[in-house]
């Protein structure tokens, strides 16, 4: 895997997503929001695609828009769908995404994305805009959602929560990265000052807006949970590790224990990937064994805070037997 970074600044700079249309509940950008209709493509392995997988848990879509989850390890060729029966998607038919992107636009040479949502009917893919996904998913599919299912971007709170995800993505989400494949000292800046302005205000709320779960501690969550176990060895991300920020673990823990958040985390796919695919980083390609998984199911003490992790909603069933997690850590 080759990592873009600036040459002269040797910062890391993310490509922007080029697939930004929407699946609207009026179909406005040509795709109407249908059950059955689309199928999410993920890696369990990357923290983008696993925002999608915590909202679709969250909110019941999982009869409605399928899942296909793409091997941890990518080739030349980006993602793969080598953990289906003979290297094909059951549903899509192509051994690669790269195939749905060609679809959707034959002249496409760039980067190849996760998450990204498929037209099964014509195989095109319809977008890869991971920000904007999980907001549609929130408030676009709310007639497909299931019964009991929590605002995950109520209305009231969007101003507020829009604020927080845009301090958490340049400061912690994308931090880890540019920290991660950067080539300069500079680029390690920002990323602890904010995981302590975090700690203080989750040493007095439960959440990070309002008393109920949403789109913020969603995208945080994402990033905390590989933290130990990629980002602070592989990514050098060393100043403390999660377990060493009392207010931050607990507060992990919490949302890990929640239905919806831990049952989706699949360790030995977000290991594999990082330590075996960025070569210019671990070029060895050892995955290390630790770290030690079993403090994530310790009691985490955050409910006496109090809140209501899904408000008026219910929490969600577990997960249908064919998406359970069965490799391991």
């Amino acid at each position: 895997m080759t990592i873009p970074t600036d040459p002269e600044t040797g910062e890391f700079h993310r490509a922007p997503n080029a697939f930004t249309a929407r699946i609207t509940a009026d179909g406005r950008d040509g795709w109407p929001v249908e059950a059955g209709r689309y199928r999410l493509v993920v890696s369990r392995a990357c923290p983008w695609a696993s925002r999608a997988l915590v909202v679709r848990r969250l909110l019941g879509l999982e009869g409605v828009l399928s899942l296909a989850v793409a091997d941890p390890i990518q080739d030349s060729r980006s993602w793969r769908f080598t953990l289906d029966p003979g290297g094909v998607d059951p549903v899509l038919g192509i051994g690669f995404l790269y195939e749905a992107y060609e679809t959707a636009d034959p002249s496409y040479d760039g980067g190849i994305s996760v998450p990204a949502i498929v037209d099964v009917p014509s195989g095109k893919l319809v977008t890869n805009d991971y920000p904007r996904i999980t907001l549609d998913l929130d408030t676009e599919w709310t007639a497909l959602q299931r019964d009991g299912a929590p605002e995950l971007y109520p209305e009231a709170l969007r101003d507020e929560i829009d604020a927080v995800n845009a301090d958490v993505h340049r400061d912690v989400n994308a931090a880890v990265y540019e920290a991660g494949f950067a080539t300069k000292q500079a680029a390690y800046d920002r990323l602890f000052t904010r995981l302590d302005v975090l700690s203080d205000r989750l040493s007095r709320q439960r959440y990070l807006v309002g008393d109920t779960i949403t789109e913020a501690d969603i995208r945080l969550f994402t990033t905390l949970v590989r933290f130990d176990a990629v980002y602070h060895g592989h990514f050098k991300c060393n100043r403390h590790k999660l377990t060493e920020l009392p207010v931050l673990w607990a507060y992990a823990r919490d949302l890990f224990q929640t239905p919806g958040f831990g049952d989706t985390v699949d360790f030995d796919h977000i290991k594999r990937h990082y330590y075996e695919v960025h070569e210019q980083v671990n070029p060895t390609g050892v995955v290390p064994k630790g770290p030690d998984l079993s403090g994530w199911t310790t009691a985490h003490g955050r409910d006496e805070l109090g809140g209501r992790p899904f408000g008026n909603g219910t929490p969600p069933p577990p997960p249908p037997p064919e998406e359970a997690i069965t490799s391991g850590s």
